[in-house]
């Protein structure tokens, strides 16, 4: 039987613990409500670069010791950063729960950020930066990012650029760090072969070893941009193309008819254009779209990367396909298929104790109460075709619609002039 229970913690953490006893395994993630959106320009770049910190050592742990102690154990440990939340996160054998705990909360709230250690990661990060300018089909999607808020801390990338990261000062980081990592800031969700009381007795005990704080800072809701078109030119064989509207946001009701509609527009290999594009036309290998939800904005994207003889063509095909749905909706076959699908993903994803800590998370972070999962599948379930037709409408009109592209210069002078000739 599995048993969720949750806190407010006395530091000003939130706890949620899922007890399943049938497993063999734990996992445990640490949000921190901290991404590139809270950064100043100057400072662009800094959650992410605070994430890699955290695995380069503390006063008492070294970056081989903690590298170690998780192989030893068999254990698995990584990060990620968001544009508004930092998760440090790790699944090990239930009797080695506690052992990892304690080398997280060290990483969390003690990392040391050394100089050496400092500069050593600054050549890395850089390099990272490089390594994404040349991978144009990751690149075209901050570059959509960084047009549609082109006004707003959502815009620039989450890595930061060369020249915020080169200019970067250690003690500054260091300030930046300290003054977002605190208990209040972050919530814990714990899932697996658990006991949950011993396991909020045991994160107590380290957050009562952190240093308090709070975090008070008001986010502007991020100004969308008015349609644009950017074209970044690149020697490359493909065209990278990305072509999006403004969305919602994650709270949002609408966002369960968003990700049926996503689903059979162009969110799997059975949605009409990955058959129409790629399967039945030939016209990209790579063809999917998906919605960005934040707190309190959002987008949605389709990417395609296609060949330059076969721009208008690929236009064609994606204009026939949007107009399509706004016009004619989807049909009763592919809402009941796609709830089917969304409804089986969801189960089958509660199988891993990673899943079922994500998705607490999460929902602890991002609503401040446990949604259940049987919620959000009767709400799947109770979506109807003229909810998903009123929403296509309202998001896909053609004259909310952008573009950012990566090519060379002669694709991408066909690429405008066929965009414009559609929209």
């Amino acid at each position: 039987m599995r048993v969720i229970n949750s806190w407010n913690l006395a530091s000003g953490a939130k706890l949620v613990v899922e007890e399943i006893p049938y497993v063999k395994s734990a996992a445990i993630g640490i949000y921190i409500r901290l991404g590139s959106r809270y950064e100043t320009m100057k400072l662009s770049g800094a959650s992410h670069f605070i994430e890699h910190m955290l695995f380069k050592g503390t006063a008492d742990r070294t970056a081989k010791d903690i590298a170690d102690s998780f192989e030893s154990m068999g254990g698995q440990l990584n990060a990620a950063t968001s544009k508004e939340n930092t998760v440090l996160y790790a699944r090990v054998l239930d009797e080695n729960l506690y052992s990892a705990m304690d080398i997280l909360f060290d990483m969390l709230f003690h990392s040391a950020l050394t100089p050496q250690d400092f500069s050593t990661e600054k050549g890395v990060i850089i390099e990272e930066i490089n390594m994404y300018e040349d991978t144009p089909d990751d690149l075209v999607h901050d570059i959509f990012a960084q047009n549609i808020w082109k006004h707003s801390p959502m815009g620039p990338p989450i890595l930061g650029t060369l020249e915020t990261i080169t200019n970067s000062e250690r003690d500054e980081l260091f300030a930046f760090y300290k003054s977002f990592y605190v208990p209040s800031n972050i919530v814990i969700s714990v899932a697996g072969n658990v006991d949950a009381t011993k396991v909020r007795d045991a994160v107590e005990a380290h957050l009562e070893k952190a240093q308090p704080g709070s975090v008070s800072i008001d986010l502007e809701v991020p100004e969308l941009a008015v349609p644009f078109v950017k074209l970044v030119p690149k020697e490359t064989e493909q065209v990278q193309i990305c072509l999006g509207v403004p969305g919602i946001t994650y709270h949002d009701d609408r966002r369960y008819a968003l990700n049926i509609m996503n689903s059979i527009l162009g969110g799997g290999v059975s949605s009409r254009l990955f058959q129409s594009i790629r399967e039945e036309m030939g016209l990209a290998y790579s063809i999917y779209s998906y919605p960005n939800n934040y707190s309190d904005t959002g987008s949605y994207v389709i990417y395609a990367g296609t060949g330059p003889s076969r721009i208008g063509q690929f236009f064609e095909v994606l204009q026939g396909q949007l107009a399509g749905l706004v016009e004619n909706g989807i049909s009763e076959e592919e809402l009941t298929r796609t709830r089917q699908q969304i409804k089986s993903s969801l189960y089958l994803g509660m199988e891993s104790v990673m899943n079922r800590m994500t998705r607490l998370g999460k929902s602890l972070l991002m609503y401040d109460k446990i949604i259940p999962l049987d919620d959000v599948i009767d709400k799947i379930l109770s979506i109807e075709k003229n909810m998903i037709d009123s929403l296509a409408t309202e998001i896909l009109q053609p004259a909310k619609i952008s573009l950012s592209a990566i090519g060379s210069p002669e694709a991408l002078k066909t690429v405008d002039e066929e965009f414009k000739r559609y929209w």
